[in-house]
């Protein structure tokens, strides 16, 4: 069979590895037109140069040599992660089958005897070159494969939190409605009761101030007076005249507050939260803030620097949940007392949300892996790692994105991006 035609230039690597020069020799200029060839006269020195780069794709290894000899060799060879997918290829004068069958176990891929048909070696060493290379593509394949299966794990794991945050704020979103619809009930009529009886006690002190007129002019027996005065005295009636009025005044102050925060919890969690709508953004922080006051009231300032903003294009209900990530979040950095500050403002075609934190910060080796599912700096039971990792994509559904910044014992600043228009 006729030999191939030589390639232009080479680009494989044959190693011959045989202490005799002549096989060297012979050997060197049967491969030189097709192959680069490295050359190694001990089985050490060929253990050298397959452990560098650029590292041999096929070796031609003889059997018997001084010092280690080809068996030790290949053993070497497979041993090693980096070396042991380069096939090998003995050339040896010993040609019994016991021999053949040990080197084979030894892990070469093929034993030719010498003298050998130089012909039949070259096709060898192209087969062998060509199942390499076959080799070498499924094993790329395979790495391939296994980061698309952990991408699209990863993709699987965002979607199950995202349906995990939709079941969460369609449950709320229900909790909220009947909440609001049972308090605001018993809120209507105690409302309406005190607007009633305000106006019963305006009458009864107007009938008091009428009797101490008819006193004050018309005669009474003095035993009868004294009574009237010494009852007063008793039921410390100016007092009742000027804190009765304060007390429905509060009570009525009480309850608008509460039909506030009733209101502030149906903004937070609309069943609706699939539609997009035009939203005030500093009416949605002001009804996050509401939301987690109990969280930062004992031990937060907190500062609001709203800047002109147009509204934007949103699912409300999801930024509220972006805010109350933020908030908290913030609040739990703070040791002691501390500044939570909010500030807004516009940028080009985007509108900005800062929440900066008087806080412990975060340490450089933790900035990258923030947004990270599960990730937490908390400590055990303090945090699952999901709020940070959901609110990016909720920030990213909105086509915007989340900037940080931190300094160890300075505090902390998120910053929500998110653009004025956009098509859905």
């Amino acid at each position: 069979m006729d030999n191939p035609k030589p390639p232009a230039q080479p680009t494989e690597t044959i190693l011959v590895v045989d202490d005799e020069p002549i096989n060297v020799s012979v050997f060197g200029e049967l491969l030189t037109p097709y192959y680069k060839v490295l050359v190694a006269s001990s089985g050490e020195r060929a253990l050298h140069i397959a452990g560098n780069m650029p590292r041999p794709d096929l070796i031609l290894l003889d059997v018997m040599m001084p010092g280690m000899d080809g068996y030790q060799v290949v053993t070497l060879l497979k041993a090693n992660p980096d070396t042991r997918d380069i096939p090998v290829i003995f050339v040896t004068a010993l040609n019994s089958d016991f021999e053949e069958e040990r080197g084979l176990q030894a892990g070469a891929v093929d034993f030719v005897n010498k003298p050998c048909h130089m012909s039949t070696l070259l096709a060898r060493i192209r087969t062998h070159l060509e199942l390499k290379k076959a080799r070498d593509w499924l094993k790329n394949q395979n790495v391939l494969l296994e980061a698309e299966v952990e991408r699209r794990q990863q993709e699987n794991q965002q979607v199950h939190l995202q349906l995990l945050q939709s079941e969460k704020l369609a449950a709320i979103g229900q909790l909220a409605a009947g909440v609001a619809h049972e308090i605001n009930n018993p809120i209507g009529f105690v409302n309406s009761n005190l607007n009633t009886l305000s106006g019963y006690i305006r009458d009864i002190f107007s009938l008091l101030n009428g009797y101490d007129n008819l006193i004050a002019n018309e005669p009474i027996a003095p035993e009868t007076l004294e009574k009237i005065r010494a009852l007063k005295i008793q039921k410390d009636l100016d007092y009742l005249r000027t804190d009765a009025p304060q007390l429905i005044a509060e009570s009525l102050d009480g309850l608008a507050r509460v039909r506030s925060i009733i209101q502030d919890l149906k903004n937070f969690s609309r069943v609706d939260s699939n539609n997009w709508e035009l939203t005030d953004l500093h009416k949605s922080l002001d009804s996050t803030l509401n939301m987690v006051w109990n969280e930062l009231k004992y031990h937060c300032t907190v500062h609001k620097e709203y800047g002109d903003i147009p509204a934007i294009y949103c699912l409300p209900s999801q930024l509220h949940q972006v805010f109350m990530n933020l908030l908290i979040n913030a609040a739990q950095a703070i040791k002691g007392k501390g500044d939570i500050t909010v500030r807004t403002g516009r940028l080009a075609d985007e509108v900005w949300v800062e929440i900066a934190d008087s806080g412990s910060g975060i340490s450089p080796e933790h900035i990258n892996r923030l947004f990270e599912p599960f990730f937490t700096t908390k400590p055990v039971g303090k945090g699952t790692g999901l709020g940070l990792s959901i609110s990016q994509n909720i920030v990213e559904k909105h086509h915007g994105r989340i900037e940080v910044k931190s300094e160890i014992d300075k505090g902390t600043t998120f910053r929500i991006c998110l653009p004025i228009e956009h098509s859905e």
